[in-house]
């Protein structure tokens, strides 16, 4: 019996809002929120990038990103500098690399918890599966 994509769609929703909810829990503790960390995160793979690129990475508007990293200057957390034409690259200071290091440890845990669930074997077919539907062409 084929299951309905609304189906799909829901538990995919469900599960990412109760991963959401735990990362929250536990990124509270370090001082920083799933997004700003993931704004971190995204700076970190990716030193003096853009905003723009920055808020393609971490999928958000260029609007919403520039506030987040404007939040993140004033914590001290992120560095804006000068780059092309009107635009500012971003980086890292060393208090937010403190921050998304704390981070990853608390992802690490709680992601753990989180996919404890499943067997080394489901995690990968989970992942091909999500990236086969994933992509964009």
């Amino acid at each position: 019996m084929p299951v309905e994509g609304q189906v799909l769609a829901r538990a995919v929703k469900q599960a990412q809002y109760r991963q959401h909810r735990s990362l929250d829990g536990g990124l509270a503790r370090v001082g920083t929120t799933p997004a700003q960390w993931d704004a971190l995160r995204a700076i970190a793979r990716s030193p003096g990038a853009s905003a723009r690129a920055l808020a393609a990475q971490t999928y958000q508007s260029e609007q919403a990103f520039g506030t987040l990293a404007a939040r993140l200057v004033a914590q001290n957390l992120v560095e804006r500098r000068p780059g092309r034409g009107r635009s500012f690259e971003h980086h890292l200071t060393p208090a937010g690399e403190k921050v998304l290091a704390a981070g990853h440890a608390v992802a690490d845990d709680v992601l753990a918890e989180f996919f404890a669930p499943l067997s080394d074997a489901e995690r990968a077919t989970l992942l091909d599966l999500l990236l086969r539907i994933g992509r964009t062409e």
